[in-house]
């Protein structure tokens, strides 16, 4: 079953982050991955898990969990996690989506 995985980060260097965006899809693609969505965030609505700040968001999406586990400890990624966690502040959370959307 496809999964998501969701990073939310803080970024302290966007230049150095740049970087690390330039080169994390490579990483992704080559573990059957792909990036649906990333952009800014504007506002946080509530934080009932005192989740640390952030300012930015990326999400993948993986064919199944093994593909996201695979990917996440994988030699290619994980030469770009030491780097940007350098530069940011990077959590992520994986989840697998049982409907196609929140109104069904």
């Amino acid at each position: 079953m496809a999964v998501k995985v969701i990073g939310l980060m803080e970024l302290s260097d966007q230049a150095a982050f740049e970087q690390y965006r330039s080169q994390v899809g490579k990483t992704v693609e080559q573990y059957k991955g792909s990036i649906e969505h990333r952009g800014e965030i504007t506002e946080v609505f509530w934080n009932e898990l005192s989740i640390q700040a952030f300012s930015a968001f990326v999400e993948l999406h993986f064919p199944s969990k093994k593909d996201a586990h695979t990917w996440a400890n994988s030699p290619e990624y994980q030469s770009l996690a030491l780097f940007a966690s350098k530069q940011c502040d990077l959590p992520s959370l994986v989840w697998r989506s049982k409907r196609k959307s929140l109104v069904d």
